[in-house]
């Protein structure tokens, strides 16, 4: 789906179009929409829906009509409808496959929606530009006045408009705010219009962007645009460690992808007893400790024994539940407890490739050489010392018989 631009070059590097956001083709995008309608015509007569999908900062997207039938295409840079003046936007979608978007979002198609001015011109690209350059320093010294009157919201992102009459400062708090001294301060400061708009902490994690634990990109910030509330009722039905730390994102809210596979498991669950049922036998009664939903297996151990557990399969603990109603009492559980082939689950888990230990790759250690012992003295031991050994008086270096070369040459002859 990425751009030619965007695709990596012959030796295997990424090149990257670093249009920052404002790629003309739209295909690397987050939230991007894939025109499955483009290759296909409209019945005989039926003209062409007049509303399409304009794209701005970090993935926003809204609908405007186009009123002077022009001939637009995705990635066009348009000029829209604001208040006041206008916005510059990029198209990012045409067609029938807009009005699906527009029901989908809750918008009427016949409703009352912005209009398109017209195509934007050079004078309009370079006010825009010139416009998104300002936002990142100026974050940073709006994060200091805030900061500066000790109030407690966090200035996550800037947006300008178009025409850089108006800028857009989104932030997030977790109590209501008095922002009014803010205001004046940034509007003395820029001299530029100020509006200020809160969002959630999900909606600035989307719009940041970033890595999560799963080592892929944000579902906020690539495909996911609804945000449904997520509790930790759905870590227990999926019998998850309730550990803020491994179920928070990056919002510090817990995660969104709890609820993918809750249906899952709640459909499974429909067939389990309730974990707070007990088991009545001769030998006492038991509760349940630990339930395994896709194996159907359930533990349970005796009241004043919890040390010891027993695996139940569910049918057997329905089976006891039943008995109970009609108040009899099973022996024990241990006449119902399930064992595991442990020689199966051995075989499972083999390791095929041999990799067994995890420091097979570390660098042996190296011996230390023993040191060699220094010979004790023999006055400590009080033994006589050896005799120094008679020094040779052979001198090193015999004495040169010849006293120059031609007498050694002579006497080899």
């Amino acid at each position: 789906m990425a751009c030619n631009s965007c695709s990596t070059s012959t030796g295997g590097a990424p090149k990257g179009c670093k249009n920052n956001g404002t790629c003309g083709t739209d295909s690397c995008n987050k939230l991007t929409v894939f025109d499955w309608l483009a290759n296909m015509s409209l019945p005989g007569g039926q003209a062409p829906f007049d509303c399409v999908e304009v794209r701005f900062k970090n993935g926003r997207k809204e609908f405007f009509r186009n009123t002077e039938k022009m001939t637009l295409s995705i990635g066009d840079i348009v000029a829209v409808e604001a208040s006041p003046g206008h916005d510059v936007g990029i198209v990012t979608l045409t067609g029938e496959l807009v009005k699906v978007q527009m029901k989908k979002k809750g918008v009427n198609p016949e409703g009352e929606v912005l209009k398109i001015y017209r195509k934007a011109s050079q004078k309009d690209i370079d006010i825009w530009s010139e416009a998104r350059d300002r936002e990142e320093p100026m974050k940073v010294r709006a994060r200091e006045l805030a900061i500066a009157l000790n109030l407690e919201m966090k200035i996550s992102d800037i947006e300008f408009q178009g025409d850089a009459s108006k800028a857009t400062f989104y932030y997030t708090a977790n109590d209501r705010v008095d922002f009014r001294q803010l205001i004046k301060d940034y509007a003395s400061e820029f001299k530029i219009r100020i509006e200020m708009k809160q969002v959630g902490f999900r909606q600035e994690a989307a719009r940041l962007g970033g890595i999560g634990s799963c080592g892929r990109e944000l579902c906020c910030s690539t495909w996911l645009t609804d945000f449904r509330s997520v509790n930790t009722a759905a870590a227990r039905y999926q019998q998850l460690s309730l550990n803020p730390q491994k179920l928070a994102g990056q919002c510090g809210k817990l995660k969104c992808c709890l609820n993918y596979e809750l249906d899952t498991y709640m459909d499974a669950l429909k067939d389990f007893p309730d974990m707070e049922t007990k088991l009545h036998t001769e030998k006492g009664e038991a509760i349940c400790q630990k339930v395994d939903i896709f194996k159907e297996l359930m533990w349970f151990a005796y009241i004043g024994n919890n040390a010891v557990w027993h695996v139940l399969k569910v049918n057997e603990v329905k089976e006891i539940l039943a008995l109970n109603k009609q108040g009899k009492k099973v022996a024990s559980l241990e006449d119902f407890a399930f064992e595991e082939d442990k020689g199966e689950v051995e075989k499972t888990f083999q390791n095929a490739m041999g990799q067994d230990s995890l420091t097979r790759f570390d660098q042996p250690k190296k011996k230390n050489k023993p040191k060699k012992k220094k010979p004790k003295l023999a006055v400590e031991n009080n033994e006589t010392a050896p005799a120094p050994k008679p020094e040779n008086n052979k001198p090193k270096n015999k004495p040169n018989r010849f006293k120059n070369k031609n007498d050694k040459k002579d006497f080899k002859k």
